[in-house]
């Protein structure tokens, strides 16, 4: 099956537990993590992820998932199509 890429991203306060939630939700719908990148400066944390969404038709479920935890942990997380996200921060 070809690969089809999405964009996970987590802004928010830091707090322990970040990365592991994330990633286990994805872990659950069987998605790979092929590339992430996190930092911290002072409190606030930022990680983008790049995932394989191949097969995937919805990701509306998936971001529903993101939200739940985001509004839990106080933190935005959105996952979009790797297309969508260049288109909108090309520049």
């Amino acid at each position: 099956m070809r690969e089809r890429h999405a964009v996970v991203s987590v802004i928010g306060k830091d707090q322990v537990g970040i990365i592991a939630k994330v990633t286990n939700i994805l872990a659950d719908k069987q998605i790979n993590i092929l590339d992430i990148s996190q930092t911290i400066l002072q409190d606030f944390f930022t990680m983008m992820m790049l995932v394989d969404v191949a097969g995937r038709e919805d990701l509306d479920q998936l971001q529903d998932q993101f939200n739940h935890l985001g509004d839990a942990l106080g933190l935005k997380i959105n996952i979009q199509l790797e297309e969508i996200f260049q288109a909108m921060h090309r520049v």
